[in-house]
């Protein structure tokens, strides 16, 4: 079997979108964290899915948590992306999130944002993966370009008119 070095690496050639996970603290502060898991797992009914390390600075809120958003990010969102990826604070600031329908935090000028309600968690290896079930969603059509991952590092791409 490849060591996790090279089964990093491999992952690394997978291009992915950036996203923020967004939820309400045990003390009930919008917090959020960085991610590239997210995916799309079905539209009837409507599920998403990420994944969380269990070693995680946030584990013990996503484990309590009853709703959470994913915001998809755009290029422009690049320090917001790598504040909320760091082991610093993941507290979001007033003007960085809008309260949705559900109270769920959602981030301001993500490309897309996915309201959602716990469906499952289910515990894989070193991760927990959490399935959403799919409340509200918005999207944007700005032609802002989308911040991407690949190879371990931010990447860029052209966004057509």
């Amino acid at each position: 079997m490849a060591g996790s070095t090279d089964l990093r690496r491999a992952f690394g050639q997978f291009g992915t979108g950036v996203a923020i996970i967004a939820l309400r603290d045990s003390q009930n502060r919008a917090v959020g964290l960085t991610v590239n898991s997210f995916a799309s797992v079905s539209l009837e009914p409507p599920l998403l899915s990420w994944c969380l390390a269990n070693d995680s600075q946030l584990f013990a809120d996503v484990s309590q948590a009853s709703r959470f958003s994913v915001n998809v990010l755009a290029a422009d969102q690049l320090a917001l992306s790598n504040r909320m990826a760091g082991p610093a604070s993941h507290i979001l600031q007033d003007d960085e999130f809008l309260e949705g329908e559900n109270g769920t935090p959602l981030v301001q000028g993500a490309l897309a944002q996915f309201d959602c309600h716990i469906h499952d968690r289910v515990a894989l290896g070193d991760h927990i993966m959490l399935i959403g079930g799919i409340d509200a969603v918005r999207h944007c059509s700005q032609g802002r370009a989308p911040l991407m991952y690949f190879r371990g590092n931010y990447a860029g791409i052209e966004v057509g008119s």
